[in-house]
């Protein structure tokens, strides 16, 4: 069954509907965490990372928004919005801080889970790859990407932390040096997707990943801005 052993977490102050989220959804296999609030929320982030938040927007203290907008700047994972107001400016902005997704209560738990599974497709995971004996890997400012081993290594040799997204991007970019690419194209051959002018996740991976490979992240020369385009690399040279 898709979704089996998958694990979403559920940030929502209301008692019941936690409860009746986890119920209903654990019945259909997926691992159930459940947040009262921001900080609960934060916490189980960092110990256990689940696979898609889905996030109420009118949560006390630190507001649903606020929260969406740490998730997609930290985490690679996907954000179901949901809010007891259908209305459209909800939608638009929480659209604009990350995330995958927008519902509206009341919902149906049909539907709900139907939306759960578009967004987990969206996030799969490839397998890593073994090995190959020969290294393929491409000087990216001060880093170097491992196209093998899906690593990136600083100059020591030492690994960068690097999401499976943040892999499939800096690939795309090593692929095709010194072409200018837009965020639909880079959409569709990381994400296997259509671009959406209101989602920002590219913006905020090119963002992650300068601050990690360029030698002047406010003033970036390997992953350059290709204004009214999209972003290019520009290629030092490759192994």
């Amino acid at each position: 069954m898709a979704g089996a052993g998958e694990s979403i977490l559920v940030v929502d102050d209301d008692a019941t509907v936690r409860e009746l989220l986890a119920d209903y959804l654990g019945s259909h296999q997926y691992q159930v965490l459940c947040a009262a609030n921001g900080e609960e929320a934060r916490t189980l982030l960092a110990a256990h990372q689940p696979r898609v938040v889905l996030l109420d927007i009118g949560l006390p203290l630190e507001d649903g928004l606020s929260l969406a907008r740490f998730i997609r700047e930290q985490y690679d994972i996907g954000i179901l919005m949901v809010s007891g107001a259908g209305d459209t400016i909800d939608r638009i902005v929480g659209l604009e801080v990350g995330a995958d997704d927008y519902l509206a209560k009341p919902f149906d738990l049909r539907e709900l889970r139907a939306r759960l599974k578009s967004i987990l497709r969206r996030y799969a995971r490839e397998p890593v790859p073994q090995a190959a004996p020969e290294t393929h890997q491409v000087v990216m400012g001060r880093a170097t990407l491992d196209l093998d081993t899906r690593q990136l290594l600083d100059a020591g040799g030492e690994e960068l932390p690097l999401t499976s997204a943040e892999f499939e991007l800096l690939k795309t970019f090593a692929e095709r040096p010194n072409r200018p690419l837009t965020r639909d194209q880079l959409m569709s051959l990381t994400r296997n997707r259509e671009w959406d002018p209101l989602d920002r996740s590219i913006d905020i991976r090119i963002a992650r990943l300068r601050r990690r490979i360029e030698p002047d992240p406010d003033h970036p020369s390997v992953l350059k801005t290709v204004r009214g385009v999209g972003y290019m690399f520009t290629s030092a040279r490759q192994d």
